[in-house]
């Protein structure tokens, strides 16, 4: 375990490959944790010639928790904010963007390639809008703009996301619960087998379960409200990766991404759901290192 004081807060990472080559920095959607990365990924971006950093979000895995903020109500949160109203959340996207300069800064890296997934892809577009300066690209994976005329999410994946036991410490229901989430998330082209995904399920609480977290992570994701202005001013090299059978956020959400964001690249990855099983490890790593490569002239 690796960890270092960041931004005013402990966050955990781990580091793989050389620190000569060209830093990627992969940022985890809502809850999930950097052990959700799947190893051939890693290792495959390592062989690419990229020196990879992964690590836990604020409020997940073993970096510091808000715990004193409570939960987030979140339909309150969305109520008040449709109404006009402006909201208090305990952070907001723009201090998670933050903690990745801060990890920046801690392992001496000037300028990376940013990836992020869902929430992570948020994340992102806040870093090549902000911290341009600080950025070789941007790849938002699984993301979208903010724009309230997307279309919303499937219910039940809607459901899925935040799904809790009553008991937070009810293991067994706890990891059914992760385990029922995952597959509404998944996509039918690249499923998990049910040992793989109880496995990570069961690895993912014993390591951390913090429910609340999620829903402080999911405020931050309504504070930053509609993103569209900010995003039309990104001159990052940008690329935007979607699935097709993303349930949690429509393929429509990728395509206005892509559309928004100044001179970005759009793939649209068939039987792509809204979660990063080993068996899309190789095509999507491949689709990061590229065009990675391709903005740093190669």
């Amino acid at each position: 375990m690796t960890a270092m004081n960041a931004n005013g807060i402990t966050i955990e990472y781990e580091v793989h490959g050389s620190a000569n080559d060209p830093a990627l920095i992969l940022i985890r959607g809502l809850g999930t944790q950097l052990i959700h990365w799947p190893q051939v990924m890693i290792e495959r971006l390592v062989v690419a010639g990229f020196y990879v950093v992964i690590f836990d979000n604020r409020d997940v895995g073993l970096s510091t928790k808000f715990e004193a903020a409570g939960a987030s109500d979140l339909a309150d949160l969305t109520a008040r904010q449709a109404a006009g109203e402006s909201i208090d959340v305990p952070y907001t996207l723009e201090d998670m963007a933050g903690d990745v300069i801060g990890l920046m800064d801690g392992l001496n890296i000037d300028r990376a390639h940013i990836a992020g997934i869902s929430m992570g892809g948020m994340m992102a577009q806040v870093l090549a809008a902000k911290h341009s300066v600080r950025l070789r690209s941007m790849a938002a994976i699984m993301s979208h703009s903010g724009n309230p005329d997307l279309p919303q999410a499937a219910p039940a994946a809607r459901a899925a996301l935040m799904d809790t036991p009553e008991d937070p410490n009810d293991r067994e229901a706890a990891i059914e619960a992760i385990i029922a989430s995952g597959q509404v998330l998944s996509g039918p082209g690249y499923p998990t087998p049910d040992k793989d995904r109880r496995k990570m399920a069961e690895r993912a609480y014993d390591r951390c379960y913090c429910p609340d977290g999620r829903l402080r992570q999911r405020a931050a994701v309504v504070k930053s409200g509609n993103r569209v202005e900010m995003l039309r001013t990104i001159t990052v090299p940008s690329q935007v990766i979607h699935g097709t059978d993303d349930p949690l956020l429509h393929i429509s959400g990728g395509e206005d991404l892509a559309a928004t964001i100044p001179n970005s690249e759009y793939h649209a990855i068939v039987g792509m759901g809204h979660e990063t099983p080993a068996s899309l490890a190789t095509n999507l790593s491949d689709l990061i290192g590229d065009f990675a490569r391709r903005a740093d002239g190669g």
